[in-house]
């Protein structure tokens, strides 16, 4: 695959790690930033034959096979617009928009054109994220029940985050698209999200965005997504989920605490992880942080998709119903009140009835727990179907 990437700046450089040492089949022939040099310095660095400060010469390039959208949200639109125009497939980042409607005129740009949409949602890709897909698509942890993601750390790195017009919000645009997409992932992404209640603040930093939120996501089915995000929380990037079913439970920890400490008195390299504020004292780094993020996973699906004329695992229509959620959240946080999922081109299922599934101890009654005590009796609490009284015994 023969690749523009458009964007110089961090999250560019973990892409192109990622391209450069999974696949190793795929090459990086132009990148563009908006500034000449930036744009050099990457080329140098990465081994790039060409760079620009053209968006127009970037994706147009004769070579061009996809483009990878690098850039603050502001630019998502209409980079999409001028790369689906040039004939090219599009991988962007999260979120895809700033709002649904963009996101919308996103979709509908690489579907007129023909092309791959992709979102590179990397979280959803991360090695215990896919395990714990799988397991739950296995029926291992039985319906889901609620899905919790949390990720907090000190606030991002690059000045356009912490600028509402051009990110689009805070906290909840940058952190909320990955824990809302996750819990989609697990609860099922053909289950429509209904509505959302959202709380949400700014709490620590001058600016005019949250840097703290909490919301809820209820989908058609009964079940809950709930997100966790903060730009202050301390101590480096915590990064982790909560899946409850019927029948199990899964616990993740990707970041800050994943079993691997080490101590140090600083007096080697600086760099220690994503978001990390120290480098001595007692550090957590990560094994291979491009993997462990899902960077790897990421972009083998995105390019083995195109390869196969398929939809990624990821993709546009993904990142616009993430951005209808958010939009929700947004206008719940101002309401103090559950606000509607407003999506008008639901592809999903098309209503989904909320059904309980009851276990019988017997004819007359309901099992609602079972229980070994310490002397090894066993205990069962019953509800009579008739009467719906609640018995022992």
């Amino acid at each position: 695959m023969k690749l523009a990437i458009l964007g110089s700046g961090f999250i560019a450089r973990f892409y192109a790690d990622a391209l450069v040492g999974h696949r190793r089949k795929d090459e990086i022939v132009t990148v563009y930033s908006r500034t000449l040099a930036n744009a050099k310095k990457f080329a140098d660095d990465y081994k790039v034959p060409n760079y620009t400060d053209s968006i127009e010469e970037c994706v147009s390039h004769k070579d061009v096979d996809a483009v990878i959208i690098a850039l603050s949200n502001d630019m998502h639109l209409v980079s999409t617009i001028a790369s689906a125009n040039a004939g090219k497939h599009v991988l962007c980042t999260k979120p895809l928009g700033r709002n649904a409607q963009e996101a919308y005129e996103m979709l509908k740009a690489v579907e007129k054109a023909n092309v791959t949409g992709g979102y590179l949602e990397d979280l959803v890709y991360s090695p215990k994220a896919l395990k714990s897909l799988k397991m739950i698509q296995e029926g291992a942890v039985g319906e889901i029940v609620w899905a919790k993601s949390r990720e907090t750390h000190p606030g991002p790195h690059s000045d356009w985050f912490w600028d509402k017009e051009k990110s689009g919000g805070g906290a909840i645009i940058d952190l909320g698209c990955h824990c809302v997409e996750i819990c989609r992932n697990y609860i099922g992404k053909n289950i429509k999200p209904v509505e959302v209640m959202c709380w949400a603040d700014t709490r620590v930093h001058p600016i005019d965005a949250e840097d703290n939120a909490v919301g809820w996501v209820k989908y058609e089915n009964g079940a809950i997504g709930q997100f966790e995000v903060s730009w202050s929380f301390r101590g480096g990037m915590d990064l982790r989920e909560e899946v409850m079913g019927t029948e199990g439970t899964i616990w993740t920890n990707n970041f800050l605490r994943t079993g691997f400490e080490m101590f140090t008195s600083g007096k080697g390299g600086d760099y220690i992880a994503e978001k990390a504020e120290s480098n001595s004292g007692w550090l957590f780094p990560v094994g291979d942080e491009v993997n462990d993020l899902g960077y790897n996973h990421m972009f083998t699906d995105m390019f083995d998709s195109i390869d196969n004329n398929k939809q990624p695992m990821e993709n546009f229509y993904d990142g616009y119903v993430v951005n209808a959620i958010l939009d929700a959240a947004f206008a719940s946080a101002k309401s103090k009140k559950w606000e509607p999922v407003q999506i008008d081109d639901w592809r999903g299922v098309a209503q989904v009835k909320k059904e309980k599934q009851m276990t019988s101890y017997d004819d007359d009654y309901y099992l609602i727990k079972e229980e070994v005590l310490p002397n090894g009796e066993k205990k069962f609490i019953i509800k009579n179907k008739k009467t719906g009284s609640i018995e022992k015994r």
